[in-house]
């Protein structure tokens, strides 16, 4: 479904990924983790068709993002969903106005049929009902939701989530790994997950690729990753703070 190699990418003269490849088989969760700044959301845009690659590949279905026609790149987001990092919602519009604006962007739906879809998505994520509301009004677990309903509104085959239960308390972020893996299996869709949490990310997982300053060092299903013997990989697991050679790291500076 979704095959990357030998991705570069660089904000200038700064390289942020170096050789990254991997695969994700069709109706796979693959979760992206790693320190902040490590390059996942900069993969994650580079999935999306937001940037284009230094130097290697991005293929979703054969075709090569980055050399898509301006007709092919609007078929390709017909055909994917994706929620952004708290959610994204417009402030502007209510929820249900955000959930239709891709219906409104991609499809010729009448108007009272784009409703009908709406009331069902929002129902399938936990929020019906809610259409009408605000998103100052929601909580952060329910602007998620809102969130993940507009990233289904296509009926998309391919999901790509940024941080989902980050800043979510561990009874609803709980709740947000169940949706992810009732979704997976409704709308057989393959998912591309970019995540912070740990117990989350074991949940959901089927493959997790952990990357550190933009290289990927690790690859394997949460059992393999738990094995790792990879210095790195434990001291992640297991929240370990970073040390300098003297053994302070960034507790010098508390002082």
């Amino acid at each position: 479904m979704i095959e990357v190699r030998d991705l570069e990418a660089a904000y200038g003269e700064t390289s942020v990924l170096q050789g990254i490849s991997l695969t994700v088989q069709p109706q796979e969760i693959m979760v992206i983790m790693g320190q902040s700044g490590c390059g996942k959301s900069t993969f994650l845009r580079h999935l999306i068709g937001l940037q284009k690659p230094r130097a290697g590949t991005v293929q979703i279905n054969g075709t090569h993002v980055s050399e898509m026609s301006h007709k092919d790149y609007r078929a390709f987001c017909r055909s994917v969903g994706v929620l952004f990092q708290s959610g994204g919602l417009f402030n502007s519009m209510t929820v249900g106005q955000n959930v239709a604006f891709p219906l409104k962007e991609y499809t010729r739906l009448a108007d009272p049929v784009i409703d009908i879809v709406v009331k069902l998505k929002l129902q399938q994520v936990g929020l019906g009902g809610v259409e009408n509301q605000m998103p100052s009004e929601l909580s952060g677990g329910m602007k998620k939701r809102a969130g993940l309903a507009r990233a289904l509104a296509l009926d998309p085959n391919i999901l790509f989530l940024d941080e989902p239960t980050t800043g979510l308390d561990p009874i609803i972020a709980a709740g947000i790994d169940e949706l992810i893996l009732r979704i997976r299996d409704i709308y057989q869709a393959t998912m591309v997950v970019v995540a912070h949490d740990i117990a989350s990310s074991m949940q959901i997982a089927d493959k997790i690729a952990l990357f550190r300053d933009g290289k990927l060092i690790e690859l394997g299903s949460p059992e393999e990753i738990r094995a790792s013997r990879n210095a790195y990989v434990r001291q992640f697991l297991n929240r370990q703070a970073e040390r300098d050679e003297d053994g302070e790291g960034a507790l010098r500076y508390l002082r």
